[in-house]
């Protein structure tokens, strides 16, 4: 199937049904969160972000064709999406990579910062046909900060606020701050369900939801039917890929010398592909509310 835009797949859904947007780093990630979408005939994200750009020794070209071309070759369809973009120069080579969304993030400036930095973000984004998210709130847990307490300034979005700022930015999608953390270990991250609905009622476009690794399956249902539209994953992929490796390796006799990374590769992309699988039905809302709670 050719690969879709982002706004194609968020436009496809209805009211109370999500779209999941993975976190991919190596090309093991991008081949599982394809499998495990394919697994549940859903559409799907494919997230690269800045820190995995600078994984990649700042190369945003190879990762990208290699996605491109797993979503490509998908029965199901792929939307490839550059996430946390804090990077002009690198806001502007997404047009050239695949790319038909971009998360633009000036988060971390004061609003009017934020504001003026976004808007020219928009501005190029729209000139170049790309869809923009931005982000309104302090989300944290980036690049190892420690989450804020809920009562901390900028801890939650101001439905007000939000609404103003989509309006001064142009932006096409909104990161909201309701009680997730970002590369959170455990799910046990409580949200603000009654925030969800009132930035529903105030925001004039769909809402995201970062740090979804951490937010527990019955917690994001409610999140979905309250008004998220995007739910973002990557820690749990993370979590999967490496506790996969390390039973690997663990179980493997002491007296073979494993120096082929193939098998345990193979076992971290099932194990991603089941941990997609899982939080794509979640988000879908395609099983019913319960406490399960993905892998």
């Amino acid at each position: 199937m050719p690969l879709v835009e982002t706004r194609e797949i968020l436009g496809a859904t209805g009211a109370g049904i999500g779209v999941a947007a993975f976190n991919i780093i190596t090309l093991e990630h991008a081949e599982a969160v394809v499998t495990g979408a394919e697994q549940v005939g859903l559409p799907v994200i494919l997230q690269v972000s800045e820190n995995a750009v600078r994984f990649h020794e700042g190369r945003l070209a190879p990762i990208s064709a290699a996605a491109a071309a797993i979503a490509a070759a998908a029965s199901v369809p792929v939307s490839l999406h550059l996430d946390h973009v804090t990077s002009e120069e690198l806001l502007r080579m997404a047009p050239d990579c695949g790319y038909s969304s971009v998360m633009f993030d000036a988060a971390e400036r004061p609003f009017a910062g934020n504001v003026a930095a976004t808007s020219a973000a928009a501005r190029f984004a729209h000139e170049h046909g790309l869809w923009i998210e931005a982000e309104l709130g302090a989300i944290g847990g980036k690049d190892g900060a420690p989450p804020l307490g809920a009562h901390e300034p900028g801890a939650r979005t101001d439905p007000a606020e939000a609404a103003d700022y989509v309006v001064a930015t142009g932006v096409d999608a909104l990161a909201v701050a309701v009680g997730s953390t970002h590369a959170r270990l455990r799910r046990d991250s409580q949200l603000d369900h009654d925030l969800i609905a009132r930035l529903a009622v105030a925001v004039p476009v769909p809402l995201v939801l970062h740090g979804s690794s951490g937010v527990p399956d019955q917690e994001i249902g409610r999140a979905v039917r309250a008004g998220i539209a995007k739910v973002n994953v990557g820690t749990a992929l993370n979590i999967a890929y490496t506790d996969a490796i390390r039973e690997f390796l663990m179980t493997t006799p002491t007296t073979a010398r494993v120096v082929d990374p193939r098998p345990y590769l193979t076992a971290a992309r099932t194990a991603i592909a089941a941990t997609v699988a899982s939080f794509l039905q979640v988000v879908a809302a395609t099983h019913d509310d319960s406490d399960r709670s993905a892998p």
